[in-house]
């Protein structure tokens, strides 16, 4: 990688760190951080198919009260290094090497996850360092801990990324093709189940009574080959405006008298 892709790589990886604890712009989301860092490497494409496939299996990581759910940034980050690294020594296979990243990511996370803990853990002396400036009325102080214990957090992320792109993308290419076929094979079952339990998920939080026929319907689109993913979208967005609607019509017509069952579409099918 030349100078500047490692600068943009880092920068890259220190919004993803930040970003798991701050939540907010969502730059450690798997299909952010692979797809940006696809971009700054030059393998846009690949990049997103990595970060698609990997969101769904993070989709089902959270934190449940004390229990720190598994690292996304580092397993997106480093999977698609490793990705990059694969893909440059040119003897790869594009679905090998995303299949590959896409089985590392889970032990990656776990490494994350510990990376984690060691910086939480060295949060807490930054806290009481910041609990006695804030008796003195020491803003400065406060901002500079705040600046310092953010930037931890990203270090998680950024110092394992550039160790792995100190690596040469021989060894790596070489490490790949190393693999056997039935372990590169079982690797991409594997993935695609852990994605299929990322899907049951969202069905599981989403599916209603009153969705259940979109999500019908979206298989039907599926079949259409000559639907552009532009086409997909809008097609998306005009099917949740028309719900919008017709939620807000059988709200409207249950208050005027009419006895509305709270789902829209079945309103619709008792008036015919």
């Amino acid at each position: 990688m030349s100078a500047i892709t490692l600068i943009l790589v880092f920068i890259v990886s220190m919004l993803a760190g930040m970003e798991g604890i701050l939540d907010e712009f969502e730059f450690h989301q798997p299909l952010v951080a692979c797809t940006l860092i696809g971009l700054v490497t030059g393998h846009l494409r690949e990049g997103i198919i990595l970060g698609g496939s990997l969101q769904m299996i993070a989709l089902g990581w959270a934190n449940i009260g004390a229990a720190v759910a598994p690292d996304a940034a580092l397993a997106a980050v480093a999977s698609a290094i490793i990705m990059v690294k694969g893909l440059s020594g040119g003897d790869v296979d594009v679905s090998n090497a995303i299949n590959t990243s896409i089985a590392v990511a889970v032990p990656l996370s776990v490494a994350g996850l510990f990376l984690t803990m060691v910086c939480r853990t060295i949060a807490i002396p930054i806290v009481h360092a910041m609990d006695a400036a804030a008796e003195k009325a020491n803003f400065a102080a406060i901002d500079r801990w705040q600046i310092i214990a953010i930037l931890m957090q990203g270090l998680r992320i950024a110092i394992p990324a550039m160790a792995l792109c100190l690596v040469p993308a021989s060894v790596v290419t070489n490490a790949l093709n190393a693999m056997p076929d039935w372990l590169t094979g079982g690797m991409s079952v594997g993935g695609g189940m852990v994605a299929a339990v990322g899907y049951a998920m969202i069905i599981n939080m989403m599916a209603t009574k009153e969705t259940w026929p979109f999500f019908a319907l979206g298989f039907v689109f599926a079949t259409l080959q000559e639907l552009t993913l532009i086409a997909l979208g809008a097609i998306g967005v005009v099917l949740a405006l028309l719900y919008l609607g017709l939620k807000d019509n059988a709200k409207n017509s249950g208050g005027s008298g009419n006895t509305g069952t709270g789902d829209p579409l079945g309103d619709i099918l008792n008036d015919y």
